[in-house]
């Protein structure tokens, strides 16, 4: 059971870290300059499809009971999990994705990982770089979304 309370809490923190975590593709040219990118110049380009497969995973992750429903219960126990009680960026996560719901069904939760997606997804070709990443990230920080 710690093995998995672990898991899932690493879940919670990859999520909390970047709700739109990355595929195991080849890392950045570490030559290049990625001024200002806090970390996201360290996570390859990732594909809608990438995305979608990575939510369904965690999903599954975090619905502790298997009931095919995340509850903020269970997302609160994996955040709790987290040495510290999972931090603030977490905290925020979680707020996020439940806004005032107290559970989500695995479409739900699919959907709205599409949808962080596709707003960072400027140019629209079905592909998130790191460029756009941090182009998403300061108009979010500015108020732009």
């Amino acid at each position: 059971m710690k093995t998995f309370a672990f898991i899932a809490a690493a879940a919670v923190a990859a999520m909390a870290t970047s709700a739109e975590a990355q595929d195991q593709g080849s890392p950045p040219d570490p030559t290049a300059p990625l001024p200002g990118l806090r970390g996201n110049g360290l996570q390859p380009d990732m594909t809608r499809l990438k995305a979608q497969q990575m939510a369904d995973r965690l999903f599954q992750q975090l619905d502790l009971n298997h009931d095919g429903t995340l509850t903020r219960e269970e997302a609160e126990r994996a955040r709790s999990a987290i040495g510290g009680g999972g931090g603030d960026r977490a905290t925020r996560m979680i707020a996020r994705v439940f806004g005032d719901s107290q559970s989500l069904t695995l479409t739900q939760f699919e959907g709205q990982a599409l949808a962080r997606f596709d707003r960072q997804d400027l140019n629209h070709d079905g592909v998130v770089t790191a460029d756009e990443r941090q182009q998403a990230r300061a108009a979010r920080e500015s108020g732009g979304n």
